[in-house]
């Protein structure tokens, strides 16, 4: 197990990183979008003790990735990476948007397990779109993302998109691969396979966070951050 560093400048960027996620879908993402850097990238059930987590009460994706990644690296003294991504559905005025991940509950977390959310959110969005024709169900998967140094300074974000729209049942859910709404989403521009049917390289290389990675990396390798 990983305990939390001393504080360490922004160039440790190419040694050590924290990822402010305990999601393993997540993770397993980053880590292969940015492995040709040869970062060590620390997850947070890596941390011997993880620091409470920081309540994400911003209204944009910007807002709440900056509060993660700030709220982190304050507390742990290493750099940070953190996301905040989500579903949006332009039939659902934008909806589930910065409460993705818990919107079967209305944005409230109750504890309920990872897998069991994941189906009650998608099942939500289906059921609301019951009466959607396919050409109105399109949406998106919207990523932001920050890195933030020890002391907090938010050093650089990106934005990353990834178009497609929302399947009908019975063909959808679909798919093994990716997590959340993903076996529910069709990619653009075919709409033949959903996120989770594509090849892991394939949904890393046209996604929304491999899009923002991308572009975070490109500035790592750059020395612009």
């Amino acid at each position: 197990m990983v305990g939390p560093s001393i504080a360490t400048p922004i160039n440790s960027l190419r040694s050590r990183m924290l990822i402010a996620t305990g999601n393993p879908g997540k993770l397993a993402e980053i880590r292969a979008v940015l492995a040709d850097l040869g970062l060590a990238l620390t997850g947070l059930d890596e941390l011997d003790s993880a620091p409470p987590e920081p309540v994400e009460d911003g209204d944009t994706f910007l807002a709440n990735a900056t509060i993660k990644a700030r709220a982190y690296a304050l507390a742990t003294g290493m750099p940070c990476l953190a996301d905040d991504s989500g579903l949006i559905v332009d039939a659902l005025d934008g909806r589930p948007g910065v409460i993705s991940s818990h919107y079967c509950t209305d944005g409230r977390d109750i504890g309920m397990p990872r897998a069991e959310r994941d189906h009650a959110n998608s099942a939500r969005v289906l059921r609301e779109l019951g009466g959607v024709a396919d050409s109105g169900r399109t949406a998106r998967f919207v990523c932001v993302m920050a890195i933030a140094e020890p002391d907090g300074t938010v050093r650089a974000t990106a934005e990353g998109a990834f178009e497609g729209r929302i399947g009908r049942p019975p063909r959808v859910p679909a798919g093994d691969g990716g997590f959340g709404y993903d076996p529910i989403f069709l990619a653009a521009p075919e709409f033949v396979q959903t996120s989770a049917e594509l090849p892991a390289s394939e949904r890393n290389a046209r996604s929304h966070r491999g899009q923002a990675l991308r572009r975070l990396a490109e500035r790592l390798r750059s020395g612009l951050v």
